[in-house]
């Protein structure tokens, strides 16, 4: 078995059991959780030291899973995705099918359909859309490779990804708030 074969199996095996993972993404090293499971959620919430009510970017593999946990993906959210030149979370109203404590106040989840390799097989692999947040504690910056994590945030969760560890990360992604009525709002750029 190839080590990505391993380590997508690995990751998917703490998954289902409500565990946390530190994983490479698209654009920086994240922690992530089934997005369906509010304990699990939780449990993000509790490592990262933040508040609920600061909400939390889901990935999903692929569009059909994207068309399964919101209401209406309009066709500027498609063409958004399609035509960005660098990873874009989008965020939807009215999510569906995700953890609660996942969707913020305003009913809205931000998504992003993986563009990376192993998290669009992992995504894929485990039919349920993870959370995807920056592996840093609340209110410190984002590290810009793995040999910038807190020593809390490693032993924080249940597995971390033995991949892409050299790997010196740009940025976040872009978010931009489209609305059902067509209001577009760029958060970051």
């Amino acid at each position: 078995m190839k080590p990505e074969q391993e380590e997508i199996n690995k990751c998917i095996e703490v998954l289902e059991n409500g565990g946390l993972i530190l994983y490479p993404t698209d654009t920086v090293w994240g922690i992530g959780c089934d997005a369906t499971n509010e304990k699990a959620v939780e449990k993000v919430y509790q490592l990262k030291q933040r508040n609920d009510s600061k909400a939390l970017i889901c990935l999903v593999a692929n569009d059909a899973m994207l068309e399964k946990h919101v209401e209406k993906v309009s066709d500027l959210a498609y063409d958004i995705i399609d035509l960005s030149t660098k990873p874009t979370t989008i965020i939807f109203d009215n999510p569906r099918g995700v953890a609660k404590n996942l969707i913020a106040a305003d009913n809205t989840l931000a998504i992003r359909v993986a563009s990376d390799k192993f998290c669009k097989y992992m995504i894929g692999k485990f039919k349920k859309p993870i959370v995807s947040t920056s592996a840093n504690i609340s209110g410190q910056s984002t590290p810009k490779s793995f040999q910038n994590i807190d020593s809390a945030i490693l032993k924080g969760v249940d597995y971390v990804v033995n991949l892409h560890r050299e790997k010196q990360n740009s940025s976040a992604s872009s978010i931009i708030r489209l609305a059902n009525d067509g209001t577009v709002k760029i958060i970051r750029d």
